[in-house]
């Protein structure tokens, strides 16, 4: 399979080169990226973009301009979205109607930041006209603006697009048959590495059940997996999705540690044990807790193993993201053992957007990807800049929306719609409103920083960032999918146990 990879990779980069027109390149490149091909050509399409940037075109064809400002601001292109103020009418709407340039611009919206009033109205606009008409559509027409009105291009999943993507562009008339190729080879070599990685994390979480002989733990270790190959789903990024895999094994145990199984001073200890982060801490917990907490520091000891000799000191960030989560963790104890409820969603987010552990697992997927990544930046990362705040807000708004039911049906502490409601004296559903639309302004700030970087460190952060929150965008779209995760299931199937034939 490996050597046919290498061929028709290389009949792809010769259509590549062989792109001059600018619908030509702005049809290959979004093809590319929504197969999970382009990476694989990142000098050729940047110079492809380049072109495109510099070239006339055609600025009367909303299909052709969405398009073209969707990949330029995507690849850190500075594009105006005024030039969408050109397809309104003397009333100031907009004058669209077939699918394929709707569809374009929907998308093309949802690179939004701040203050693009245009492309707020073209989201209100074409969501509505999209939806109209959806039932009037045969597949893939019909498919496609599904799709889309479910979650909007730049948010999907990129594993997941490229398993939706390959029967779609498969069914086009106008499809290449080696870049079909390639795409279906690529996804079934991933899939074998995935599926390896998923043995070996399989084999300790096994162990860990064993040692720890905590009846408690949620079993969700294939789904775990999932949710960090969303994040990271490049091939080379193997050590890192191992890593994030076991840290979100222990996040989750810790969170029913200190959520729902231990008691209050059980949890401090605890607590205070993972700060110490040594084996003498074992004497402050109870006897159902030290199994686990010896078994927590072997497999630090392990990633220093796995990390280059050079690298092993990375495994101290992660440590340090414990710390500061059981910190965290013991704040949500103590506001809701004194059943305290945060008089404004500012000071709730202090707190609650870091207790997600969206910081943590974003912030540790760096630790195992080399060279690629600076010291100097992790560093950076820790003092929770801009981009990680925005990213943390929207993950934890979103999972609120998600559980809020269910939680506070158990012992929690206030949850942020019910601060809301106390805050601006509105019904549960209108709080709901408002927490989404808090939402969208958090993936408005994120696109302010994504656009930002101008060197190649910042630019993989802010990739790596987003890839996240499209993941958890995923992860709690229609549900809280980590807790029921049935919701899920045949998409994990697709990802882990069903190739593409040849």
């Amino acid at each position: 399979m490996k050597e046919r990879v290498q061929v028709v990779k290389e009949e792809v980069r010769k259509v590549v080169k062989g792109s001059s027109e600018v619908p030509e390149i702005l049809d290959l490149v979004i093809t590319l990226q929504r197969l999970g091909l382009d990476s694989y050509y990142e000098t050729e399409i940047n110079d492809l973009l380049c072109i495109v940037y510099n070239t006339d075109y055609n600025d009367k064809d909303l299909h052709l301009v969405s398009l073209r400002f969707y990949l330029l601001r995507k690849n850190g292109y500075v594009v105006s979205s005024d030039m969408f103020q050109h397809f309104k009418d003397k009333e100031g709407s907009f004058v669209a109607d077939d699918v394929r340039s709707l569809l374009s611009l929907y998308n093309a919206a949802f690179l939004r930041t701040h203050g693009e009033k245009v492309l707020d109205e073209a989201i209100v606009f074409t969501t509505n006209r999209l939806r109209s008409e959806l039932e009037h559509l045969k597949s893939p027409a019909a498919d496609e603006v599904s799709l889309a009105l479910n979650t909007p291009l730049f948010r999907r999943v990129r594993i997941l697009e490229i398993r939706n993507y390959i029967p779609i562009y498969e069914s086009a008339t106008t499809r290449n048959e080696s870049i079909l190729e390639f795409a279906k080879l690529n996804f079934n070599l991933l899939q074998l590495i995935y599926c390896e990685e998923l043995k070996s994390i399989t084999g300790w979480w096994k162990k860990l059940n064993v040692e720890s002989n905590l009846s408690f733990i949620r079993d969700r270790i294939v789904e775990m997996h999932f949710w960090m190959i969303g994040a990271c789903s490049e091939p080379h990024y193997s050590l890192s999705r191992i890593i994030l895999t076991k840290m979100i094994a222990f996040i989750t145990i810790l969170d029913d540690i200190f959520d729902t199984y231990a008691t209050t001073e059980e949890s401090m200890m605890l607590a205070k044990a993972i700060y110490m982060c040594n084996e003498t801490a074992t004497v402050l917990l109870p006897k159902y807790m030290k199994d686990f907490y010896l078994y927590y520091l072997k497999t630090f000891d392990s990633f220093e193993e796995a990390l280059c000799p050079n690298k092993s000191y990375r495994v101290c960030y992660l440590k340090e993201l414990f710390k500061r989560l059981v910190q965290e963790f013991s704040q949500e104890i103590k506001w809701r053992d004194d059943h305290y409820i945060p008089k404004t969603i500012e000071e709730h987010l202090e707190l609650s957007r870091k207790t997600v552990s969206a910081f943590e697992l974003a912030c540790a997927s760096f630790v195992g990807m080399g060279d690629l990544v600076a010291k100097e930046t992790l560093d950076c990362l820790l003092t929770y800049p801009e981009l990680l705040k925005s990213f943390t807000t929207c993950v934890w708004l979103s999972n609120d929306i998600a559980s809020t039911k269910r939680e506070q049906a158990g012992d929690h502490y206030a949850s942020t719609i019910q601060c809301y409601m106390l805050q601006h004296g509105t019904t549960i559903h209108e709080a709901c409103i408002g927490i989404k639309e808090l939402i969208e302004d958090s993936w408005k700030d994120m696109m302010k920083e994504y656009l930002a970087p101008t060197n190649l460190q910042a630019k993989i952060v802010a990739r790596t960032v987003i890839d996240f929150a499209r993941t958890g965008d995923y992860i709690y779209k229609q549900a809280d999918s980590f807790t029921f995760s049935h919701t899920i299931k045949d998409m994990i199937a697709s990802l882990y146990v069903e190739p593409y034939s040849i």
